[in-house]
């Protein structure tokens, strides 16, 4: 029976599991396109190259989605065996509410493990093709364009304008393009009444048919010594536009690679080591450097101050021991002053650059524990789903997700509050990513305590039941200490027919 139960269990845990967690790397996949689809539409790309780039996007997405998955599968799972009162039954026939998590609860643990290691290997190489891709994407030229009115600089070398586009794209009146394919100012010029253009070769060429137009050159003339314009009129003129600087050109992806999510968990602890001996270097050399602004400040020696030290000669002016070195003295407090300025200026300076190096270090380190955090905080968002959709009772994509939605944006403040905290410096790395696992944790165990005793939180008889008996225990009070009085005002006031 228990094996059966077990079975039940997984079965109505794992379909919801499914079904959120493709539901929500889709809502994720869009907000990330429409954030980007000034960047990514108009680059005359085949249809291959974006889906391969939802393909490592998706893969992207899934360790960040699945702790929601997690906590909506279990409200939905727990909450329509308790709908439905199938939970009731079973805890009727014996068996615990911590049995009934305990089949899912493993497949989860067996599930978070599986997180940690699609993070170590397979998140660094999908980060690095799917930014990479990206980046490609983003960089391309968009595809030509050519509008009425405005001088076109897509194509290298050339600078094309047409009044006139007709819708189609393709005839167009009143051109100019303006030839520095050789380096030069606007020696070359053609105009034309009009013209036709379309693209030839599986659309590597474009060809420019121009009609009624005339050509503008300036040679230099022989010898060098001035310069010659030429004119040539022509009824009919093709210029061949090569579109190679279109195409979509793949950079090496060696120059992604040393990104902090391009890297496992072996290479992260390799660069934080780097960065930390960086520091450790960068500490020494400010020390070294630093004391060359400390140095003396010496005037030449009497003979009388044989013997002191240069220090006893400028104390003793400064202090005005001596009226007849008020030049030296202010002498002194300038240079002085000047050195203090320069020290201030230099710490400074490092304060910042050891800042920043600060910062990079626990950003590297921050990288490493969210593969660990990740998937802990699938466990422990479980832990909050399973109790909290077995005391709602509400199965279906409803409550639970008004419920899980709550959960989830706690859980998602703080750990964005905790990870820029750690960035910054203000917390340990440990502290600032791992607090938002241990305070729901704690949620996690009150839920599960409560259930355990089928307490009806999120039930509104509950609450009214509760304020009805702190009503109840004010109100009787209220009556009793106010009765002696009224007795006492209705004995001495005639007017309320007392004695």
């Amino acid at each position: 029976m228990i094996k059966k139960l077990d079975k039940l269990i997984l079965s109505a845990f794992i379909g919801p599991l499914l079904v959120t967690t493709s539901v929500l790397v889709f809502i994720f996949l869009v907000q990330f396109l429409i954030m980007n689809f000034d960047s990514l539409i108009g680059k005359n790309l085949p249809i291959t190259v974006y889906l391969e780039l939802i393909f490592y996007l998706s893969l992207q997405m899934i360790p960040q989605v699945l702790p929601l998955g997690f906590l909506l599968a279990a409200l939905i799972t727990y909450g329509t065996l308790g709908e439905f009162s199938e939970l009731t039954a079973i805890k009727s026939s014996g068996i615990s509410l911590l049995r009934v998590i305990q089949p899912v609860l493993v497949l989860v643990i067996v599930l978070s493990g599986a997180v940690i290691l699609f993070s170590n290997y397979v998140l660094p190489k999908t980060n690095l093709q799917a930014f990479s891709l990206l980046y490609d994407i983003k960089t391309k030229k968009m595809g030509f364009s050519l509008k009425p009115g405005s001088f076109y600089y897509g194509l290298p070398g050339y600078a094309i304008k047409a009044n006139e586009v007709d819708p189609d794209g393709r005839h167009l009146k009143d051109v100019i393009i303006y030839d520095h394919s050789d380096g030069s100012a606007n020696k070359k010029v053609t105009v034309a009444d009009s013209g036709q253009m379309y693209t030839i070769l599986s659309d590597r060429y474009l060809v420019l048919e121009l009609y009624s137009g005339t050509n503008y050159s300036e040679v230099a003339e022989q010898g060098g010594l001035g310069q010659e314009f030429v004119r040539n009129k022509y009824s009919k003129s093709k210029i061949v536009f090569s579109l190679s600087s279109f195409d979509l050109s793949r950079t090496r992806q060696e120059l992604f690679s040393g990104h902090k999510f391009m890297r496992n968990i072996g290479q992260l602890g390799h660069d934080i080591d780097s960065m930390q001996r960086v520091k450790t270097e960068a500490i020494d050399n400010f020390r070294s450097n630093l004391l060359a602004y400390y140095n003396y400040i010496s005037k030449p020696i009497k003979t009388a101050d044989v013997g002191r030290k240069p220090s006893t000669a400028i104390l003793k002016m400064v202090e005005k021991q001596d009226a007849g070195n008020a030049d030296d003295r202010k002498y002194f407090l300038y240079i002085a002053t000047n050195q203090a300025r320069n020290i201030k200026s230099f710490s400074a300076g490092f304060a910042e650059h050891y800042k920043e190096l600060s910062r990079m270090s626990n950003e590297y380190r921050i990288e490493m524990q969210k593969k660990f955090t990740l998937a802990v905080a699938c466990m422990v968002l479980f832990l909050i789903g399973a109790p909290v959709g077995s005391i709602i009772r509400k199965g279906g994509l409803g409550v639970p997700v008004l419920v899980g939605i709550v959960f989830f944006i706690l859980y998602y403040i703080l750990s964005i509050v905790g990870e820029k905290w750690a960035k910054e410096g203000v917390v340990d790395v440990y502290l600032g990513l791992w607090a938002s696992n241990v305070i729901l944790l704690g949620v996690a165990l009150f839920f599960l305590q409560q259930a355990r005793r089928d307490a009806s939180l999120f039930d509104l008889d509950f609450y009214s039941s509760f304020i009805s008996k702190v009503k109840g225990l004010f109100g009787p009070k209220a009556v009793v200490a106010k009765a002696p009085n009224e007795a006492s005002d209705n004995e001495t006031n005639p007017q309320n027919g007392g004695l």
